[in-house]
């Protein structure tokens, strides 16, 4: 029977993790598991509670949304430790590439009795940000920004505020010059963002990079270039289904290694977590995490 260790951060949407926590438990624990639960102090304590746990041969529950998915995964990338998710976040989107179920007993089923799947996770260098690893997506641009703002919000949650957030960054941005290099190959774009993908979803399940898989090896480009203002409002909305790919403002490339630069300060992020300014440098490890899906 598998052992479990759970890390919840108490200060991030704590009452919603406890509460996804409390719901798995119970299935977990009534099927013979032993799970222990971790309070952690921040993001890089959640790391270092993980990695302890993983060296011990449990299995580590991220409990929580993306950001501590993303930073707990990054920690366990390249090691022998199995990641398990439990959602309770703002957006959910890696455990949603994952196609995890939301159900708490369908939940405990995948995690008692799946074998693990081997995933790829994203290196992110930049000058000014230590090295990191993260599992869905490095964004630069307006969605950053953006990112930023849904942060910020108080009273709104989910997609809601990720709506309003872009809101929001758009009608203040404008358009940067990006020089996006490809496998060694420089692509000049001037636009609103640039994103590069291993999970097809961010944002709060805005399927940014449809054809995205989070397990070939390979990251997806996704670049909006420049448009009227009411043209990216409707391709916001077209991000529902992964439409906007048919637009001839949307381009993408696929690579494993991408640098992304800009002629001004551009804001980026990864996972709804690091927050940093262009110039960044994004590599695919293939299969690096084992993750229960």
């Amino acid at each position: 029977m598998r052992q479990f260790t759970a890390i919840v951060n108490p200060t991030a949407g704590g009452s919603a993790s406890a509460a996804a926590l409390l719901n798995v438990a119970r299935p977990l624990r009534e099927a013979g598991a032993d799970l222990e639960t971790e309070y952690s102090r921040s993001l890089a304590h959640a790391q270092e509670l993980a990695r302890d746990a993983g060296e011990r041969g449990r299995v580590v529950l991220a409990v929580g949304g993306d950001g501590i998915a993303g930073g707990v995964g990054g920690a366990l990338s390249g090691t022998d430790a199995v990641l398990g998710l439990v959602p309770a976040g703002r957006g959910n989107d890696f455990a949603r590439a994952l196609n995890l179920p939301t159900e708490p007993a369908a939940l405990a089923e995948v995690l008692l009795h799946h074998e693990p799947r081997q995933v790829d996770t994203i290196e992110v260098e930049s000058a000014v940000h230590d090295r990191t690893v993260v599992l869905g997506s490095v964004y630069a641009g307006v969605d950053a920004l953006a990112n930023r703002h849904a942060n910020e919000a108080r009273l709104l949650r989910g997609s809601a505020s990720y709506y309003a957030g872009g809101l929001r960054a758009v009608t203040t941005w404008r358009p940067a010059r990006y020089r996006v290099t490809v496998d060694g190959q420089e692509h000049l774009h001037t636009g609103y963002t640039v994103v590069a993908a291993n999970s097809g979803y961010y944002g709060s399940g805005r399927l940014i990079a449809p054809d995205a898989r989070v397990d070939d090896g390979l990251l997806d480009v996704v670049m909006i270039r420049e448009a009227p203002r009411r043209l990216f409002f409707a391709l916001m909305n077209e991000l529902k289904t992964g439409a906007h790919v048919q637009r001839p403002e949307v381009q993408i490339l696929r690579g494993r290694e991408i640098r992304i630069a800009a002629d001004r300060e551009v804001p980026y992020g990864a996972d709804g977590e690091v927050e940093a300014t262009l110039p960044v440098t994004v590599r695919v490890l293939p299969g690096a995490l084992r993750v229960l899906c």
